[in-house]
């Protein structure tokens, strides 16, 4: 199983447990992901070269920031990067932001 912090990376798991689609807003990107009815998705971020911080949050050293509603969840990314990848590691969406490291599912 992942861990939520492996090395300069950190997950989100974030799942609909509910009976609509869910959309799952990328921050600071403004990239829309649906989530489907009982369909999980792991948000990964990965820390830039510098002193070893997560930049961009407002509660200090935090790798994410969550926003929901009824229909909705945002999720700022304070990484350099962010992908999404299922709960084994597989890619949900193949473009990469920010420039991501090639990732291994088994990381």
């Amino acid at each position: 199983m992942a861990r939520i912090f492996a090395g300069k990376a950190a997950r989100l798991v974030v799942s609909n447990d509910g009976e609509k689609p869910l959309d799952l807003m990328l921050e600071p990107w403004g990239d829309v992901y649906r989530i489907l009815p009982k369909e999980t998705c792991v948000v990964v971020t990965h820390l830039s070269a510098g002193d070893g911080s997560w930049p961009g949050t407002q509660l200090g050293d935090e790798p994410f920031q969550v926003g929901h509603g009824p229909e909705w969840v945002t999720v700022w990314a304070n990484g350099h990067c962010f992908h999404l990848s299922d709960r084994a590691g597989n890619e949900i969406d193949e473009y990469v932001y920010g420039g991501c490291p090639v990732q291994d599912p088994a990381a």
